[in-house]
């Protein structure tokens, strides 16, 4: 009697073990949002599974989506360059968090003229994509680039047809610079482009779009512009200096940032450092305090800590630029109520 009591005993303790050990383990989990950190977050994902076993799938589908997707409950984690109010993070019960920083530039395809022959101020960008400058050799642009042998080529916008966070960036910026633009356009995920404009969907389709179109300008994130090997546009910055977008721009434009803000979503538009790019933005996700599956909440919270202190290097290699190391503790604080 005793042998089969010691043999049950062993039984269970071997069966406990194992739960103990699985249930140790994160899930695989499922994302989705911004595609401004698609490149990056699939690369952290190829060597965590890698280092870890675990897969993390993220489909780029948008800010907005990722937003409605993470409140509908359909996948572990959202992502969003748009930041969720303080109010709509408490209603909903959701953390939010910075993951990388990164710039949303202009490019442009202009025959005979390479990245960072042209120059433009925040006014004149927010005039030409609000529709007012339609011509390359306008008298705003020439004033800005002495010298230079503009052509009278149409411009063509290019922008997100998708509700996007890039665009959320990039026009908050261009509503600082002109109240009209504010006004006609608008600022946020989605806006009233002129109609002659041509949308395409992520920031890849924006890419596609310009350099297919001869004499069209666009804005995309840093990791697409640098990966298809596009012109920049040099943008004028609040300190007056001209810029065209680098890691080390985006580093500077942030490090005066607070980011003990609920949501951690410091304003990084438009500031004053004398190197800072004016289009700096952080990306972030949203994860549920409190999620229904416990192994896929730690899921999430492994995922981004592990990369987050070990895929820097992966981050600036696309053109990110990682968060400070008093950040990601922050981070990594805010990430412990992800329950």
């Amino acid at each position: 009697m005793r042998t089969i009591n010691k043999l049950a005993q062993g039984a269970l303790a071997a069966t406990l073990g194992l739960a103990f050990s699985i249930s140790a383990l994160a899930a695989d989990i499922t994302g989705a949002g911004a595609t401004f950190p698609y490149a990056v977050y699939t690369k952290w994902a190829e060597a965590y599974q890698q280092t870890t076993g675990n897969k993390v799938n993220y489909q780029g589908i948008g800010s907005s989506g990722g937003v409605k997707q993470i409140k509908a409950k359909t996948v572990d984690f959202g992502g969003t360059d748009a930041p969720v109010s303080e109010a709509d993070l408490s209603a909903a019960g959701l953390v939010q968090v910075p993951t990388v920083m990164g710039a949303v530039t202009i490019v442009y395809n202009l025959p005979g003229f390479k990245s960072g022959d042209i120059k433009l101020d925040g006014l004149t960008a927010a005039n030409i994509f609000s529709g007012k400058i339609t011509k390359w050799n306008d008298p705003a642009i020439a004033r800005l680039n002495p010298g230079k042998s503009l052509p009278g080529t149409a411009i063509t916008i290019s922008h997100r047809s998708d509700g996007s966070g890039t665009t959320y960036a990039f026009t908050n910026y261009l509503a600082k610079q002109s109240m009209p633009f504010k006004s006609d356009v608008g600022a946020g995920n989605n806006v009233n482009w002129p109609v002659n404009a041509v949308g395409g969907k992520g920031n890849p389709g924006v890419a596609a779009n310009v350099m297919k179109i001869a004499g069209s300008i666009g804005y995309v994130d840093i990791a697409d512009a640098m990966k298809n090997n596009m012109s920049f546009v040099a943008l004028k910055n609040k300190a007056g200096n001209y810029i065209v977008p680098n890691q080390q721009a985006v580093a500077d434009a942030a490090s005066g940032a607070n980011f003990k803000v609920k949501g951690m979503a410091p304003d990084l538009l438009d500031q004053v450092h004398k190197n800072a790019w004016p289009i700096t933005t952080a990306t972030y996700i949203l994860a549920y305090e409190k999620g229904g599956d416990a192994s896929r909440q730690k899921g999430v919270v492994d995922f981004f800590t592990w990369s987050l202190n070990n895929g820097q290097k992966m981050s600036e290699e696309l053109g990110f630029v990682p968060l400070p190391p008093n950040v990601v503790k922050m981070v990594e604080a805010e990430m412990k109520n992800i329950k």
